[in-house]
Order: C-alpha cells, then sequence, then structure tokens
C-alpha cells in the first residue's frame, strides 16, 4: 500500500511536473510565436530601415555630391570673392589715392580759384583805376589843351599888350586905365610926367585924386561906365609940386573877350596953349572997340 501509493504519488507528481512542463512549453512556444512575429516584424522594419537606409544613403550619397559639388563650387567662389576682394582692396586703395588726388586737386582749385577771384579783384581794381587815370588824364588833357588855347590867348593877348603898350607909351597925351571902382590900374610915362608921381605910386590910387575938382573926375569916370564913352571932358590936372594942366579927357570902357566890362581908357589932351591962347584972343576981342561976333558952320553965334 505504501509502495503503490507512493508509486501514485510519484506518478501523480511526475504528471503534474509534466503538466507543468507542458504548460511552460505552451507558454514558451506561445511567447516564442510571439517573439517570432515580433521578429519577423522587426525584420520587415530592419528591411523597411535597410532599404529607407539605402535610399538615405544613395540621397547622402546625392548630398554628398551635391555638397562635393557645393563645395568645389564654394572653392571656386572663395578664390573668386577672395580675388574680388584682392580686386576690392586695389581698387578702394586706388580711390583712396584717387580720392586724396581729388582732394589736393580741389584744394589747389580753390587756391586757384582764391588767387583767381584776387586776381580778378585787382584787375577790376587795376581797370577801375586805369579808367580813372583815362578820366584824369582826358580831364587833363581838355585842361591842358585849356590852359594851352589859354596861354596861347595870353600870349597873343601879351603881344597885343606889349604892342598896345609901346603904342601908349610912345603917346605924348597922358593915358590912363581905371577899375570899376575908380582905382587906377596902368597909366604911361606921359601920366607919370604930368603928375610927377611914380606908375607904382599911381596903380591902385583914386582916379579922381589927382584932379583939381575930384567930384568932377569921379562923375566923369562914371559916366563912361553908363554911357560908354565921353569926349571932350574938361579937367584941370595937378603936378606934386602945384603946377595945374588943362586936359580935355576922351574916354571908352574896354572888354573882355566875352563883353564883360573891365574898366575905362581914358586919354587926355593937354589944352593949356591952347586955352591960353584962346583966353589971350579974347582979350584982344574984349580989349577992341569994333563989333566983334563969331559964327559956327551953320550960322550960329558962338561968341561976342
Amino acid at each position: 500500500m505504501d509502495s503503490k501509493s507512493k508509486e501514485n504519488d510519484e506518478s501523480a507528481s511526475v504528471s503534474n511536473e509534466l503538466i507543468f512542463q507542458n504548460q511552460e512549453k505552451k507558454k514558451r512556444a506561445a511567447e516564442l510565436i510571439i517573439a517570432n512575429k515580433e521578429l519577423a516584424f522587426q525584420n520587415e522594419e530592419k528591411e523597411k530601415r535597410a532599404a529607407e537606409l539605402i535610399i538615405a544613403n544613395k540621397e547622402l550619397a546625392f548630398q554628398n555630391e551635391e555638397k562635393e559639388k557645393r563645395a568645389a563650387e564654394l572653392f571656386i567662389a572663395n578664390k573668386e570673392l577672395i580675388f574680388q576682394n584682392e580686386e576690392k582692396e586695389k581698387r578702394a586703395a586706388e580711390l583712396h589715392i584717387a580720392n586724396e588726388e581729388l582732394a589736393f586737386q580741389n584744394e589747389e582749385k580753390e587756391k586757384r580759384a582764391a588767387e583767381l577771384n584776387i586776381a580778378n579783384k585787382e584787375l577790376a581794381y587795376q581797370k577801375d583805376e586805369k579808367e580813372k587815370r583815362a578820366a584824369e588824364l582826358g580831364i587833363a588833357n581838355e585842361e591842358l589843351a585849356f590852359q594851352n588855347e589859354e596861354k596861347e590867348k595870353r600870349a597873343a593877348e601879351l603881344i597885343v599888350a606889349n604892342y598896345a603898350r609901346s603904342l601908349i607909351e610912345a603917346s605924348l597925351d597922358p593915358l590912363v586905365t581905371i577899375s570899376a571902382d575908380g582905382k587906377i590900374t596902368d597909366v604911361n610915362a606921359a601920366s607919370i610926367k604930368i603928375t610927377g608921381i611914380p606908375r607904382e605910386k599911381l596903380i591902385g590910387t583914386d582916379f579922381s585924386n589927382y584932379f583939381t575938382e575930384p567930384k568932377k573926375a569921379q562923375e566923369g569916370y562914371l559916366q563912361v561906365f553908363e554911357k560908354g564913352y565921353v569926349s571932350d571932358y574938361p579937367l584941370t590936372i595937378k603936378h606934386k609940386d602945384g603946377n595945374l594942366t588943362d586936359v580935355l579927357y576922351n574916354a571908352s570902357v574896354y572888354k573882355d573877350s566875352k563883353g564883360n566890362v573891365l574898366g575905362v581908357f581914358a586919354a587926355a589932351r593937354d589944352v593949356t596953349e591952347q586955352k591960353q591962347a584962346s583966353q589971350y584972343a579974347r582979350s584982344l576981342i574984349e580989349a577992341n572997340l569994333d563989333p566983334l561976333v563969331t559964327i559956327s558952320a551953320d550960322g550960329k553965334i558962338t561968341d561976342v
């Protein structure tokens, strides 16, 4: 009983163990199936990944080729850029030099412009001065021409005056020129002789001072200024020693080239002897017992 039970127990135990193992195997089989499915799925995924990787590798290879092309192009572009930068630097250096040259030229132009402006101002000033000098020279030439004309006139007048003076000095009659205010401006030798006074003392003195009747002498030369002349105006000249000379004055105004009256020219004719003869004749007539009469050319009685 005990042996059989023991066998049964062992058999039952083995059966249980076997069942358990079968169950485990089933579990393992189920897990294996799942694992296989998972592995198959993973393999499929790996294949997909592999295919994608192939595609990616191709894409990467293409990209790498493109990158290499881009790198080559970039290298060329960099070289070109370096060359261009070098050229730009050269151009920049040349431009800097050109700018400095331009700045220098501009400074020179400004200097030249300033110098030109100064030169133009100087030229304008010189032109103004030349015009002034030309105007002054024109005025001076006109003045010189006028002065030459005046000199020629004065020379001609001097010749005439010298000739007139020679005639005046040669005259035996006292001759005198009188200003508008009655002052003696010139005399001849006969006037000096008849008054006994030197020329320099006569000139500038009153004409009427040398006559016995100063007022009458003044009235005489005033008549000349009013009428332009007087004829046979009787006056008596006083010599400084007291001698008297009866004269008849013929006088007229003299004028400048413009017709302005400058003064009076008066010539005195000594009638002392004529007057004395007339007085002597009168005394003879008055002493005669016979009636005597003088008659003019027109039959008028002039004296009895």
